[in-house]
């Protein structure tokens, strides 16, 4: 499995960016999908995850009510729409898929088999 992220950028506070996650290879292997973000000097958080069938899904505290996990399995691409952004979102956001092992565990629990790089996101105050 292969994943590729895109769509960050540098907004102003209060902007909006789409992040998307592209899977490739093996892709029925994929279960749960998340996002992470790792700030300089800081340790790496999940931000959001969501399901296989995008049932369930999780966010950070932080990120509740601005961003919105999605996924369109038909097309292998997992979307974080990021609203109201504040210059603390400012990292790197990764995203992630879990395999069929995490298929019964909630979102935020999922074991994180893949991992695809980074995609920069900076918020200028």
């Amino acid at each position: 499995v292969q994943l590729q992220a895109s769509g960050g950028g540098t907004v102003q506070t209060g902007g909006s960016l789409r992040l998307s996650c592209a899977s490739t290879g093996n892709t029925f292997d994929i279960t749960t999908m998340g996002w992470h973000r790792q700030a300089p000097g800081k340790q790496r958080e999940l931000v959001a995850a969501i399901s296989k069938s995008g049932g369930n899904t999780y966010y950070e505290d932080s990120v509740k009510g601005r961003f919105t996990i999605s996924r369109d399995n038909a097309k292998n691409i997992m979307y974080l729409e990021m609203n109201n952004l504040k210059p603390e979102d400012t990292a790197i956001y990764l995203c992630s898929a879990a395999n069929v092992q995490s298929i019964y565990v909630p979102p935020y629990r999922a074991n994180w088999n893949y991992w695809g790089q980074g995609t920069q996101v900076t918020v200028s105050s």
